[in-house]
């Protein structure tokens, strides 16, 4: 995936129509109000159970790497993410993304995800990690169509027991981060 393809997808699908006549909104977070939208979203899909300190933390630090999609004015998806400094490097996580089960399989969620990416490109972010259920396998093919590649299986990573594959996609550096790192490598030789 190049930084071209993902900033491109977040630009192109700010706001479609799909062919059955519904408008698909893509919307950043914005504050407080927009919570107890992702909080009823993540808590109807996803098998762990997340406190109200939890969703604090990711949105009160990185509400520009949460989005939220609507049908109209129906919330039916979310992506929430951070990034911070991981061994010198920056690093994007993709804590959780959902999607109502009668919005899926129409790109939804690659598109919730490319948007944070893109995010995510634009804050130095070298790479992207999340953790994924083994028996996830629409998440997995998700992910693996945007790029990812399986890192490491977790044994019993997750609160029913069940294994996690951390998932890695290496993104393309920056102009700028690509010039620094040439220029260190020629300052070493």
């Amino acid at each position: 995936m190049t930084e071209e393809s993902v900033d491109g997808a977040s630009e192109r699908i700010q706001s479609s129509t799909e062919a059955s006549g519904s408008s698909i909104r893509y919307v950043q977070y914005k504050d407080e109000n927009d919570l107890p939208i992702v909080m009823d979203l993540v808590d109807k899909e996803l098998s762990e159970p997340y406190s109200i300190f939890t969703y604090r933390y990711f949105l009160h630090q990185w509400p520009h790497l949460c989005f939220i999609s609507y049908d109209e004015n129906k919330p039916f998806g979310t992506v929430v993410c951070k990034m911070d400094l991981h061994r010198e490097r920056m690093r994007g996580y993709v804590a959780m993304l959902v999607v109502d089960k009668t919005y899926r399989g129409k790109r939804v969620g690659s598109e919730l995800v490319k948007m944070a990416i893109s995010e995510m490109i634009k804050g130095g972010c070298e790479e992207v990690v999340l953790e994924a259920e083994v028996v996830n396998t629409g998440a997995l093919r998700l992910y693996q169509g945007l790029g990812f590649v399986r890192d490491k299986r977790l044994h019993r990573y997750y609160l029913n027991g069940v294994d996690a594959y951390r998932l890695k996609l290496l993104l393309p550096l920056s102009e700028a981060k690509a010039a620094e790192t040439a220029a260190a490598e020629e300052s070493q030789a």
